[in-house]
């Protein structure tokens, strides 16, 4: 038990938890002993068990597979007990989607997490194909995909619907490649209406920058962390995933740089202004746990110390949004703030461009639209007499 407390200290527990986590413990090995098990023979199921007669047992708390995993990983570190994985219900779909995942990433050189929003977006068409003899694709008509798109779509948003098309489209391939189906039905799937540059960027005004800001509370660690990521999405313009992936390796402080792990795969390396150097030195100094178990630059507070997720970083611009007063704000509301910012204050779209990393002008332009003054300059006046 004491070679347990020591690694709980170590990964960063307080004291307190710690030693719930040690009753929790023993009550564990109080319950193996009881029904005549030991360590070895835990299981999931088992662990349901136990958990079940906790609950039963009338306890409040403690009662969940979460709150066991730190005894469970102790556990399966010491190779006193093996994995422990829920089981997975017997899926008609997983077959031919790990295949086809295998596909996007080996053929297609998809990245992993936009093979996963691609099978995401498959599963509500497979789920109609399931059949009591299990999955039906070889009898897949163009008539099926076309009406799937026609009553699934209109429920999406645009983004959302064309990235359903686009899956779709491909995962059609992929059943023709494979031999699935006889001849390839990718047309068979109508394409989604999405005017470009139709929208308007919403990024927020300089005032509701500050009242943001404002919200951290920099006196304590969670509130230095949370405006270092803010600065980050404000200042640089950075997505939620390249906050969540940024590495401590990848600021070279000397030369006052940070490299950006992009999307598909980009990697390039930026200026780093003083003002959001600052923000980030604060947090590495006074914020970021010593016992982080990684290297990435922004982790979780509370224990076990592991990088944020792509998710976390958005519900974070949220709850601080909330607090200030801004009701509902994205994380990439933020990457439209940073570059009206630089609008306003006189850059050009290809430099915009250069900051946000864009590959392609045309996604650049829509910013065009956010500056009014030059627009005045090109709109036609109003002709008299018109209504």
């Amino acid at each position: 038990m004491r070679d347990f407390e020591v690694e709980l200290l170590r990964q960063g527990y307080k004291p307190s938890t710690v030693a719930k986590k040690k009753k929790l413990f023993a009550d564990l090995n109080d319950w193996l002993q009881v029904h005549e098990l030991s360590a070895g023979d835990l299981s999931f199921q088992l662990v349901d068990r136990f958990l079940f007669d906790r609950r039963s047992a009338g306890y409040s708390r403690h009662k969940t597979h979460e709150t066991l995993r730190p005894i469970l990983d102790y556990l399966c570190r010491l190779k006193i007990t093996p994995p422990l994985e829920a089981p997975v219900s017997p899926n008609p779909a997983s077959a031919i989607l790990d295949r086809y995942r295998i596909f996007l990433t080996a053929e297609r050189s998809l990245a992993m997490v936009t093979a996963a929003r691609y099978i995401d977006c498959l599963r509500p068409f497979l789920s109609q194909r399931v059949l009591e003899g299990g999955l039906d694709l070889r009898n897949l008509k163009s008539a099926d995909v076309t009406a799937f798109v026609v009553a699934r779509c209109p429920q999406l948003n645009a983004g959302v619907a064309k990235l359903t098309v686009t899956a779709l489209r491909s995962f059609l391939g992929f059943l023709h490649l494979d031999g699935v189906t006889e001849r390839s039905l990718v047309h068979a799937a109508p394409k989604v209406l999405r005017r470009r540059l139709a929208g308007l960027p919403k990024g927020l005004e300089p005032d509701q920058v500050r009242r943001l800001l404002a919200a951290c509370d920099v006196d304590t660690a969670v509130g230095c962390r949370d405006l270092a990521i803010l600065t980050l999405l404000v200042r640089f313009g950075l997505r939620r995933g390249e906050v969540a992936r940024l590495r401590l390796d990848d600021i070279d402080w000397r030369a006052g740089t940070i490299s950006v792990h992009g999307k598909g795969n980009c990697y390039e390396q930026v200026p780093l202004p003083p003002d959001v150097g600052y923000r980030v030195a604060e947090y590495l100094q006074h914020g970021r746990p010593t016992h982080a178990k990684e290297r990435t630059v922004f982790v979780r507070h509370l224990a076990p110390h592991h990088a944020l997720s792509t998710t976390r970083v958005s519900t974070i611009v949220a709850d601080v949004a909330r607090r200030a007063g801004l009701g509902r704000v994205h994380a990439h509301r933020l990457r439209h703030t940073a570059a009206t910012e630089l609008l306003r204050a006189g850059a050009s779209l290809p430099e915009i461009g250069q900051l946000l990393r864009h590959r392609r002008t045309a996604t650049t332009a829509i910013y065009a639209k956010v500056d009014r003054d030059n627009l005045r300059l090109i709109a036609r006046p109003w002709p008299e007499g018109a209504l």
